[in-house]
């Protein structure tokens, strides 16, 4: 027998093949071709800076902070890998740089999700600013934290986090990939599924829609998934969207 391991979240899975089995690793050539070296703590937090310093199509989120009373940032749970020790600090300085007096809330976007625990938390974010800062987990079958609007563009209910309606602007962080049926992941995906009921995240992730051949990774142009999703985001009032992209280390 041969055993081999897959990378599987932190650890690994193991399985025993028989020995006639031959077992190889296949790699992307996008991967291959990546510097194995990621980099540094400090370059990340710099390109990030870089970012927000020239954000595409939008004021700096430190003019759009000026004069609002509050804030809820919309941030991505324990299933994505968004580098959160590096984005959300940013987030919350340029935000108090704009405006000092403003009240933050983080709203962790679990979707259909679990509720993050207490130790995923502090793994994500950094225990120093899960103490320091104020958290709100989602949740999609809690009617009382949601509110209806308007019908998606599909016909189905859309139904948001009060959290996030409630609030003066709303920023979310996230990672951009390609998704299998919503063409891409990130920007308004923060907001539907993450923040959105259980049915309206079930009336947009529906077998019908993820059949459609317009829906695939990478196809935006009449995606319905997509756009029940832009709409949700719009709805939301989802001013301001910081996006990065990872390597195949998560960097």
């Amino acid at each position: 027998m041969t055993r081999i391991r897959i990378p599987y979240h932190t650890s690994a899975l193991e399985a025993d093949l028989p020995s006639e089995c031959q077992s190889v690793i296949l790699t992307p050539s996008c991967h291959a071709a990546t510097d194995a070296r990621p980099p540094s703590i400090d370059e990340q937090r710099r390109r990030v800076g870089r970012a927000l310093d020239q954000p595409i199509g939008s004021q700096p989120l430190e003019t759009l902070a000026t004069g609002r009373a509050t804030a809820t940032i919309i941030t991505s749970d324990h299933t994505r890998p968004v580098p959160s020790r590096i984005t959300l600090p940013l987030l919350l300085e340029r935000l108090r740089r704009g405006n000092p007096a403003i009240d933050i809330r983080i709203l962790v976007a679990t979707g259909c999700h679990r509720a993050t625990t207490p130790d995923e938390m502090c793994e994500k974010f950094g225990e120093e600013i899960v103490r320091r800062e104020t958290f709100l987990m989602h949740d999609c079958t809690d009617t009382a934290s949601l509110r209806q609007l308007a019908r998606l563009p599909s016909g189905g209910e859309l139904w948001l986090n009060r959290a996030a309606l409630d609030t003066d602007l709303l920023v979310a962080e996230g990672f951009i990939e390609p998704h299998f049926f919503a063409g891409f992941s990130g920007g308004r995906k923060s907001v539907l599924p993450g923040i959105a009921g259980r049915a309206t995240v079930l009336a947009n992730h529906c077998a019908a829609f993820i059949a459609d051949p317009r829906a695939r990774a990478g196809s935006l142009d009449d995606n319905p998934i997509h756009r029940d999703m832009l709409f949700a985001a719009r709805q939301a009032r989802l001013a301001f969207i910081l996006n990065v992209t990872i390597n195949a280390d998560k960097s």
